[in-house]
């Protein structure tokens, strides 16, 4: 009977111990869930349409139990991670981590891990669309994370996420809400993940909290003044000359007030613009991409020119200026017009002042206020512009100045047909070929400024001028052509594969965030990055281009938000442990000295 009993026990105690390892690995296959709980508080009770709102998601994680910071210490940890189902309606704009602890673990050899515990927010900017029907919305998503105690891990979970809040018509006012939790947020932002976070102050942010609004806007108006000395702003030059270098007004006043109506047409494109850019999250200049714009302000250069050429004066056409009281020349409506449509030239030429600006006004949800300073910012582009638009009608009624003056408006026409040929040019090549224009049109134009262009010709003094002007064009243009044949960086594409392997091996990184559609983009290409002394800066770093041409893809999304990049051109530096330094970092145009003074940065 014994030997009848014996078997059966030992069935039954290998069935219990079976039954409890099979408990435990199971414990542990769902332990992650069980030891982190998550809860999600807004910034405010409801959302008008078309504002920013903050999300705070609490990760309330077990006593004793940490979970691994967004980037673990280990390759064979996952890291804390949220993320939200995509939406065509919202933008997650921003997302911010805590900073981590260090914590030994039994299990990790004595070394330190970066790790959450307790209570932790990781913050969410969310970017709603103006489009919403009010009601009642909901984002969902999941959040990634691994608990571990003293002695092991547990198998990560995707905890669910939910966020729900209501919508309102943007009239109403939104109250601020649960402040405690949120009182955290600039903290989160001075410890946040590398990776992810702004990794410079704020200078326009940083403007209005030290110096107060009036300063802050003075110092706008002077940064927008400095933008003309961005190189892709000087056809602008030439159109305000096309436009008023042809009217005979005798009444200075009335010239003036017309160049204040042309500078606030152009302030008022400029202020609508930035404003769509930063509440609609598209890059700023980015509509260019589109082939009918381009093609349309391809035809309208090459308009202004011919007008140059003399062969018609832009006016208001007479049905609309006799009903104007404008008489026959341009009136104050079509100056207006003129300087909404010269305010699109300025779009793509923007750097630094502008993307922090547009960050700034993102993250206040105002859009009153962000026009505001938008406008402010480009009177100051536009103060140029008002003195050369009162004085260009002038320049002709100097004495003796008939012929050399018919001569500088067909220089400033010859600009102007080569930048219709390059907008032409861009929708059906690529940018960098359509950049031949330039070459093209120094050789072209200084053989028929200075040599076959007829003004002049009694006048030897002028003709010589002509001649040595022609030929330093000619001289330029050869320059340019072989600038353009130089042999600059060598670029990888971006792969996430190749960046750890660069984190791994040791190895900086610099990352150029580009579009096809930024000039300013061409410029760095052109003249920094075929700089000998930048490409032997460089050579021992993994060099990688970023393509945000198709800016609202997933991929690109998904990529601007890692590196928190607001526009382009960006230039993002890693150090060799992965992290990026912080003053390093490029936004807009930089020379050669400039940019290899920040590789110099990353390498010290």
């Amino acid at each position: 009977m014994l030997t009848k009993v014996r078997p059966l026990f030992l069935l039954l105690a290998l069935f219990v111990i079976t039954a409890g390892l099979f408990q435990d690995s199971q414990a542990q296959l769902r332990g992650s869930s069980e030891k982190v709980d998550v809860e999600t508080y807004l910034s405010k009770d409801v959302v008008p349409r078309g504002s920013t709102f903050r999300v705070a998601v609490m990760l309330d994680i077990a006593d004793g139990w940490h979970v691994n910071a967004h980037q673990p210490t280990l390759d064979y940890l996952i890291g804390t991670e949220v993320k939200l189902e995509t939406h065509d309606r919202f933008i997650l704009s921003d997302i911010r981590y805590p900073e981590p602890d260090k914590y030994e673990f039994a299990f990790a050899g004595g070394e330190d891990l970066l790790v959450y515990g307790g209570k932790v927010p990781v913050y969410l900017d969310i970017r709603a669309s103006s489009g919403l029907e009010t009601g009642t919305h909901k984002l969902t998503g999941h959040v990634r994370a691994q608990a571990c105690d003293d002695q092991n891990c547990l198998a990560p979970s995707n905890l669910p996420l939910e966020i729900e809040f209501e919508v309102v018509d943007g009239e109403h006012t939104a109250q601020e809400i649960n402040q405690d939790v949120f009182d955290q947020y600039d903290a989160a932002a001075s410890g946040a993940d590398a990776s992810l976070q702004p990794q410079s102050p704020n200078e326009i942010e940083a403007l209005f909290e030290d110096r107060g609004i009036i300063l802050a806007f003075l110092a706008l108006f002077l940064i927008g003044l400095a933008l003309n000395l961005t190189p892709c702003v000087y056809p602008m030059l030439s159109v305000t000359v096309s436009i008023f270098g042809g009217q005979n007004d005798p009444n200075m006043l009335r010239v003036f007030s017309k160049a204040v109506v042309y500078v606030l047409g152009i302030a008022t494109m400029y202020s609508v613009l930035g404003v769509l850019a930063s509440f609609s999250g598209e890059l700023f200049g980015s509509w260019l991409q589109h082939p009918w714009v381009l093609a349309g302000i391809g035809l309208l250069l090459f308009g202004l020119a011919l007008s140059m050429f003399g062969l018609y004066e832009i006016q208001v056409p007479y049905w609309l200026a006799s009903r104007l009281g404008t008489g026959n020349s341009t009136g104050f409506v079509g100056t207006y017009f003129s300087g909404l449509v010269v305010g699109v030239f300025a779009a793509p030429c923007i750097g630094p002042p502008i993307i922090a600006l547009l960050a700034f006004i993102g993250s206040q949800g105002d859009p009153v206020f962000g026009f505001w300073s938008f406008f402010i910012l480009s009177l100051g582009l536009g103060l140029p512009y008002l003195i050369l638009g009162t004085f260009s009608g002038l320049l002709p009624k100097l004495p003796k100045s008939g012929v050399w003056m018919i001569w500088v408006k067909k220089v400033f026409g010859v600009v102007l047909v080569a930048l219709a040929l390059f907008y032409l040019a861009m929708p059906f090549m690529p940018v960098s070929d359509a950049f031949w224009v330039v070459p093209l049109a120094f050789i072209i134009g200084g053989v028929y400024l200075g040599f076959l262009e007829s003004s002049g010709k009694e006048t030897p003094y002028f003709s010589k001028l002509k001649k040595a002007f022609g030929a330093l064009a000619v001289v330029a243009g050869i320059f340019f052509f072989m600038n353009l044949q130089k042999d600059g960086i060598q670029w990888e594409s971006f792969d996430q594969s190749r960046l750890a392997e660069a984190r791994e091996s040791g190895n900086p990184v610099v990352l150029d965030f580009y579009a096809d559609w930024c000039i300013p983009c061409l410029e760095l290409e052109r003249i920094t990055f075929t700089d000998s002394r930048v490409v032997d800066a460089t050579d021992d770093m993994v060099r990688m281009k970023v393509d945000l041409t198709q800016f609202d893809s997933p991929e690109s999304e998904e990529l601007r938000r890692e590196f928190d990049v607001a526009g382009v051109p960006t230039i993002v530096f890693l150090d060799e442990q992965g992290n990026e330094v912080a003053d390093a970092r490029v936004v807009g145009f930089v020379g050669p000295d400039e940019f290899i003074s920040r590789v110099n940065k990353v390498k010290q």
